[in-house]
C-alpha cells in the first residue's frame, strides 16, 4: 500500500514571514521616534545649530515621505522582495553610518539615506503582507498585527531613546537598529519567497516631479513659504504628466482607493499631532522627564496594540471604524483640558486609553480599505500610497497645528478633525465598507 506523504507547511504559508515583515515596519516607526529624545546630546556632541538639529529629523522624514510612492511602484516593477531587501540593506548601512558619523553633515546625509531605505522597505513590506495573506480572515489578522507593531513602535522609540542615551550616549540609538535590520535581511532571504516582477517602467518624470513637489511643499509649510508654492506647482505638473504618461506612476485605476487614502491623510495629521503635543504637554506643563513621558505613554501604546490586533481579528465588522473614530475623538476632547496641575491617573490615563482604542481600530480599518479592490500587481503601489498619504498628511497637518496657542487647543483641533473623518467615512460608506 502506498503511503501518502503528509502535507508540509512552507514558510510562506505560515506566520513567520509576517513576523519578519512586521519587524521591518517596527524599525521604520522606531527610526522616526527614537531620535527625538537624543537630540540634545547629538547637538552637544556634534556642535549642531538649531537648523542642523532640525535637519537630523527632517532629512529622514522628508525623504521617507516623498519617496514612498515611487518605492512601492519600484516593488511592483522590479519585484517586491528584491526592492525590500535593497531598502533594508540601505537602512542598515545608513544606521551604521549615522552611529559612526564624525560630523553633523555626515549624520544628516546618513539620515537622508536611511529615509531612502525606509521608503523602499516600508511599502514593499506591506505589499508582501497583502500578497502572502490574500484571503479575508488571514489578511485581517495580518493587518491587525501590522497596526499593533506600528502603534508600539512610537512608544518604544521614546523609551529606548531615553534608556540608551542615558546609559551609552546618543550613538547607541542608531547602533541598536543595525543588528535588527541585518536580522530582517537574513531572515527575509531564507523565509520569504521571491515574487514575480510585474515589469514596466518607473515613470521618471512623474517620480521627479512628485518627489520634489512633496519635499518642497512639506518643508515650505514649516519654513520659507515660497517653497510651498513651488511644491504646489510641481504637484500640479505631476498631475498633468500623469494624464499623458503611457505607464504613469499613479494610474487612474488607483482611484478605487482614493477615499480611504484621503481619510488616512487626515488620520495622519491627528496621529502626528497627538505624539508631538503629548510629550510637550507632559514635559513642559507637568514637569516629566523624557523617560517619565515615555513610561506614561505605555498604556496608550499597549491599547493601540490590543485594539489593532482585535480589529484585525474582527475585520468583517463594519461598525469598527465609526466606533473607533468616536472613541478617538472623545479621548482627544478629554485630553484637551490639559490642566497645569494634572496627574497621570486622573488626567492622562483615561483619555489615552480611549485614544489607543480609536487609533488602533481606525488605522487597521483604513489600511485594509486602502488595498480593497486593488489588483495584486499593484500591491506595492497601494502600500506606498497609504504610507505616503499618512506621512504627508501628518506633516502638513502638524505644520498647521503648531500655529495653535497651546497643546490643549491642538488636542481639541485633532478631536474636531477626527469627527470630520468619521463624517466623511459615513458619507462615503459604499466605498469604505467593502473590506
Amino acid at each position: 500500500m502506498t503511503r501518502t506523504a503528509p502535507k508540509r507547511t512552507t514558510p510562506t504559508t505560515g506566520w513567520m514571514p509576517l513576523a519578519i515583515l512586521a519587524t521591518a515596519q517596527f524599525l521604520v516607526v522606531l527610526s522616526t521616534s527614537i531620535v527625538n529624545v537624543a537630540l540634545p546630546q547629538i547637538r552637544t556632541g556634534l556642535g549642531l545649530s538649531d537648523t542642523g538639529q532640525a535637519w537630523v529629523v527632517n532629512a529622514y522624514v522628508l525623504v521617507f515621505g516623498a519617496l514612498l510612492l515611487p518605492g512601492g511602484r519600484a516593488g511592483d516593477v522590479h519585484g517586491l522582495r528584491r526592492v525590500f531587501l535593497l531598502g533594508t540593506g540601505l537602512f542598515a548601512l545608513a544606521s551604521l553610518g549615522a552611529a559612526l558619523a564624525p560630523t553633523a553633515t555626515v549624520l544628516i546625509v546618513c539620515r537622508a539615506v536611511q529615509g531612502i531605505g525606509a521608503a523602499l522597505l516600508a511599502p514593499t513590506a506591506l505589499a508582501l503582507v497583502l500578497t502572502l495573506y490574500p484571503d479575508g480572515g488571514r489578511r485581517g489578522t495580518a493587518l491587525g498585527v501590522w497596526g499593533a507593531v506600528s502603534g508600539a513602535g512610537g512608544a518604544a522609540g521614546v523609551l529606548l531613546s531615553g534608556l540608551l542615551t542615558s546609559l551609552y550616549g546618543w550613538r547607541a540609538v542608531f547602533v541598536v537598529m543595525v543588528p535588527l535590520a541585518l536580522a530582517v535581511l537574513v531572515a527575509t532571504r531564507l523565509l520569504v519567497g521571491a515574487d514575480r516582477p510585474r515589469g514596466g517602467s518607473m515613470d521618471a518624470p512623474g517620480t521627479v516631479t512628485l518627489t520634489a513637489g512633496l519635499v518642497a511643499l512639506t518643508y515650505g509649510l514649516s519654513g520659507p513659504w515660497p517653497l510651498a508654492v513651488i511644491g504646489l506647482a510641481l504637484l500640479g505638473l505631476f498631475v498633468v504628466l500623469q494624464r499623458r504618461a503611457a505607464d504613469p506612476l499613479l494610474p487612474v485605476r488607483m482611484s478605487v482607493v482614493a477615499v480611504p487614502n484621503v481619510l488616512m491623510a487626515l488620520l495622519g495629521a491627528v496621529w502626528l499631532g497627538l505624539f508631538y503635543f503629548l510629550p510637550l504637554y507632559q514635559q513642559r506643563a507637568l514637569g516629566y522627564t523624557p523617560l517619565e513621558a515615555g513610561l506614561t505613554q505605555l498604556p496608550l501604546a499597549l491599547m493601540v496594540t490590543l485594539a489593532s490586533w482585535l480589529t484585525g481579528r474582527l475585520s468583517g465588522r463594519r461598525v469598527l471604524l465609526p466606533v473607533g473614530l468616536l472613541a478617538l475623538a472623545a479621548g482627544l476632547a478629554w485630553l484637551s483640558r490639559t490642566p497645569a496641575d494634572g496627574t497621570f491617573l486622573v488626567d492622562l490615563l483615561g483619555p489615552t486609553l480611549l485614544i489607543g482604542i480609536g487609533l488602533g481600530a481606525a488605522f487597521v480599518r483604513l489600511t485594509a480599505l486602502s488595498s480593497t479592490g486593488v489588483r495584486a500587481a499593484d500591491n506595492g503601489l497601494a502600500g506606498g500610497l497609504v504610507n505616503a498619504t499618512r506621512q504627508i498628511g501628518g506633516a502638513i497637518g502638524l505644520s498647521f497645528l503648531t500655529l495653535l496657542p497651546s497643546p490643549g487647543t491642538a488636542f481639541a483641533a485633532c478631536a474636531a478633525l477626527t469627527l470630520l473623518i468619521s463624517a466623511l467615512s459615513t458619507l462615503s460608506a459604499p466605498s469604505t465598507r467593502k473590506a
